[in-house]
């Protein structure tokens, strides 16, 4: 027993690997990983950008590929095929849980994130394609894609509800997960139980910009030091004040109304939980945020820090009194959370769509040395 295992049996806490390498599924370091207590992956374009562009693994098969298909058509072969690859061998988790872990996340294009109809059918498109009830397909939190969550999941589709940055915005992710399965039932649907849900609510790039901000509100204000003392903080509390919500919106009479058709509640899931600053602990967005019916999905490296010195305990609703305070300091300091929220939505939108945009422009480079060699 591995503390990842103790997390799950202790905390109810499922902890998954962010990230998915044709290597990792051929040589058996997933399987290993699974074994010591992984529940599930996840994976975005920037983490299959690294992969195919960081070694030789996919070359025979895209050469392949690219004598009967455009660039961008061979890559989404190579990404279906290694999710498909993940899903196998996550597949006794999904089965041993009856549904409750297990998952492997594939995200849609990124350049679909402000795109509602071109969304809904690429969602539809991969489960389709994919055809794995372990499967779940991101789509981010942009205004534009929210009647996209919704119209999925009443279509009775596992969806991964990705870049959440706030609070407000997270308040509509669930509203369009209870809406959807409401609708569903409406449909006529009486067991609800095989449709699964994680909202992905983004940890450290949070405090990159809230400390940002205060850094540069020190140097402009008298109490500069008081207001440097709140970094490193915002992160957390927002997340804490999150999985409040999160208890507050999946109990009460709605709820209860779709859980006794076997709803299962939309887990929140804790992503970029790496630490970005080195003066940080490397698991200061790990051990912070442990509770039951959530989800944290950590880097490989953060994975193993974990099972090296991972502290397993209940923390995800401690110093909530402090969490509103902490929020409360910084708009006195003119940082309004929201706001850092919808920046780091538009930033998040953009880096997954750069990586998109500069795998492609690698893979053709490499489909035309491959070609004219």
């Amino acid at each position: 027993m591995t503390t990842l295992h103790d997390l799950y049996g202790e905390q109810e806490q499922s902890p998954w690997l962010d990230n998915l390498r044709r290597d990792w599924l051929e040589d058996g370091t997933l399987a290993g990983l699974v074994a010591q207590g992984i529940r599930g992956v996840t994976s975005n374009p920037t983490i299959f950008a690294k992969a195919i562009s960081g070694q030789d693994t996919y070359d025979e098969q895209f050469a392949t590929l690219i004598k009967t298909m455009p660039v961008e058509d061979a890559y989404w072969d190579l990404v279906v095929d290694d999710v498909k690859a993940a899903l196998d061998i996550l597949r006794p988790v999904y089965d041993t849980s009856d549904g409750g872990d297990g998952f492997v996340s594939v995200e849609v294009a990124p350049a679909l994130a402000h795109d509602t109809e071109g969304t809904s059918s690429a969602a539809r498109g991969l489960h389709t394609r994919i055809d794995r009830p372990n499967v779940l397909v991101k789509i981010p939190a942009t205004p534009e894609c929210i009647p996209s969550i919704r119209q999925m999941i009443s279509e009775g589709r596992s969806i991964n509800v990705t870049l959440i940055f706030g609070i407000t915005r997270y308040g509509e992710v669930i509203e369009a997960y209870l809406s959807g399965l409401e609708e569903l039932a409406a449909s006529g649907a009486t067991d609800l139980s095989r449709v699964a849900s994680v909202a992905s609510f983004f940890i450290s790039r949070v405090d990159t910009e809230v400390d940002r901000r205060l850094e540069a509100a020190a140097r402009s204000r008298g109490d500069g030091a008081s207001l440097l003392e709140l970094r490193g903080q915002a992160a957390v509390a927002q997340a804490r004040l999150a999985y409040r919500l999160f208890t507050e919106r999946f109990s009460g009479g709605r709820w209860e109304a779709l859980a006794s058709k076997g709803a299962q509640v939309q887990r929140p899931l804790w992503a970029s939980t790496s630490t970005k600053n080195p003066a940080y602990p490397d698991l200061a967005y790990v051990d912070t945020l442990i509770g039951p019916h959530t989800v944290n999905t950590m880097p490989d490296g953060t994975v193993a820090d974990f099972l090296d010195h991972g502290n397993v305990a209940r923390t995800i609703d401690s110093g909530l009194d402090e969490a509103t305070d902490l929020v409360a300091k910084l708009a006195t300091a003119d940082i309004e959370m929201e706001d850092v929220a919808q920046v780091l939505e538009s930033e998040g939108v953009a880096s997954f769509a750069k990586s998109f945009d500069e795998l492609m422009q690698s893979l053709s480079d490499k489909a035309n040395a491959l070609t004219n060699g």
